[in-house]
């Protein structure tokens, strides 16, 4: 009993002298001192300190000590020592909101018929044991401010540990029933009050100073230049069915196309495979194709590179008929657009898209969206359980025409089918020559924001012919000593319509 007495005394004495060294070697906000409140609750007093050793790192010391029962004779024991040091790193820089931590625990114990919640540590209840223990943890904590002077924290980890101990009878000392060393979990949960005080911001002394007005040195603004994508790129803008190669992919016919944007729809009437020009909305679609394939041909820094057709029929009818039907629908556009711009065969990609499923599956699956009527609802489900389990093409129209006697078909066939009887998608994929020039001077831009104005002068020389650059030039020119040189370029380019030289002008006019 006097070695564990000893222990405790030792252990505390270095406890508080670490404390003190913290605090003497600390400034203010630099250091906190804590209570855990939960661990007061127990019975413990404890205390903990944090110094900062970085802007984000603070190292840290947690001390309890429980002296009672004074009475060796008392049957219930929960006598402690614990020293935890632990690291933390905050992700805010003042002490503030969230933190991780690891700690290391050190404890030296006589405990004996004490129950802790939720069963841990059972062997305690029914024996007393004496010895030490030894764990690593970590864990995740908030805090929060209250006032200039104190923070509330809140802690939640896990530990591992081993411990190595004495078993006793649970009576005064007990007989010795030998050892108990194992390996535990040992759970962190943690209310801290803390006394951190924060510096106030020092107030600026007031300084009246008579302002001398220098000469001022013009205002000069430049900025990045737009890469020249070609006619294709402009177009795109406006058209969604004009995409980069880069985007291109092959069909499938489990890709649903009414839903991808930008394409492109030319209606057939029912079962006919001639293009009829004047047919529903037709005439605006095919004018439109044929204009952005024409310009997009005629420019020297864009070209076409894939136009991709597919052809499709409705889900009326026998299959194979539907199939041919599609083929024909997607080569009659293909010939119409190679009658209006001369196209070579190799730039198309024409996919017979046969019936389309695909297409007709979600048009059912927005119409039960939109419809509030019951009936309806149930008699499309149906539908779409038939479109899902039947693999037979000709079969599954037949069964959808049976479905509710008739009805449900004569539903579909009202507000679906006509607009299935189209040639399907169609999309015009580009490329263009890669506009270096622009990359040339948006380097250059960047270097003048850095003030590297030599090293920008040096490249802009080299791509002096490109109007987008004389701007920018001027404004190395000006930086670099060159004023004549300088205003020469910002003229001609404000000339050519560019806005920052004009308002260059003007500020060197000032």
């Amino acid at each position: 009993m006097y070695r564990e007495k000893t222990i405790f005394q030792r252990a505390i004495l270095l406890a508080i002298w670490v404390f003190l060294l913290e605090g003497k070697v600390c400034a203010q906000d630099n250091f906190a001192v804590r209570n855990n409140f939960i661990y007061d609750i127990s019975g413990t007093p404890n205390l903990g300190a944090d110094v900062r050793v970085s802007p984000h790192w603070t190292l840290g010391l947690n001390a309890g000590y429980r002296p009672w029962p004074l009475d060796d004779k008392t049957m219930r024991k929960w006598r402690h020592l614990l020293i935890a040091p632990e690291l933390r790193y905050w992700k805010d820089s003042t002490f503030h909101r969230s933190y991780l931590g690891a700690n290391l625990v050190y404890s030296h114990y006589n405990v004996g018929h004490v129950t802790f919640p939720f069963s841990l540590y059972p062997t305690v209840r029914d024996y007393r044991l004496q010895g030490d223990l030894a764990a690593i943890g970590a864990f995740y904590g908030r805090s929060w401010r209250l006032n200039r002077f104190f923070r509330l924290e809140a802690e939640l980890g896990l530990g591992i540990g081993y411990t190595w101990a004495k078993k006793y009878e649970c009576i005064h000392c007990g007989d010795y029933l030998g050892r108990h060393d194992k390996v535990f979990l040992i759970p962190k949960l943690t209310l801290n009050v803390v006394y951190q005080k924060i510096k106030k911001k020092p107030q600026e002394p007031t300084i009246i100073d008579i302002p001398i007005k220098p000469e001022a040195e013009p205002v000069l603004v430049f900025h990045p230049v737009e890469d020249n994508t070609g006619k294709a790129g402009v177009l795109q803008q406006e058209n969604p069915l004009l995409e980069h190669i880069s985007n291109y992919r092959p069909y499938d016919r489990t890709r649903v196309l009414r839903k991808e944007k930008g394409a492109l729809f030319v209606h057939f009437p029912v079962n006919k495979s001639v293009l009829n020009y004047g047919f529903r909305d037709n005439a605006a679609v095919l004018d439109r194709i044929v204009s952005i394939t024409r310009q997009v041909m005629a420019d020297s820094t864009s070209s076409v590179k894939r136009i991709q057709i597919v052809g499709m029929a409705s889900v009326e009818g026998a299959v194979a008929r539907n199939e041919k039907l599609a083929d024909a629908r997607a080569q009659a556009l293909k010939q119409y657009i190679q009658q209006q711009v001369a196209v070579p065969d190799s730039l198309f990609d024409v996919a017979n898209g046969g019936e389309a499923w695909a297409d007709f599956r979600e048009q059912i699956s927005d119409l039960i969206a939109q419809t509030t009527n019951a009936n309806t609802i149930a008699s499309l489900r149906n539908a779409l359980k038939v479109i899902d389990t039947e693999k037979d093409l000709n079969y599954r129209e037949v069964c959808l025409r049976k479905l509710a006697g008739g009805s449900t078909y004569a539903y579909i066939k009202q507000h679906m089918l006509p607009d299935q009887r189209n040639s399907g998608y169609l999309h015009i994929y580009y490329d263009y020559v890669p506009d270096t020039n622009a990359a040339t001077i948006n380097r250059a831009t960047q270097l003048l924001q850095q003030e590297h104005y030599d090293e920008a002068l040096t490249i802009l020389r080299s791509v002096q012919s490109d109007p987008r650059s004389w701007n920018a030039l001027g404004v190395a020119l000006w930086q670099t000593g060159d004023h004549a040189a300088a205003l020469n370029y910002f003229k001609i380019a404000a000339q050519q319509g560019n806005a920052d030289a004009q308002r260059n002008l003007k500020e060197l006019n000032k």
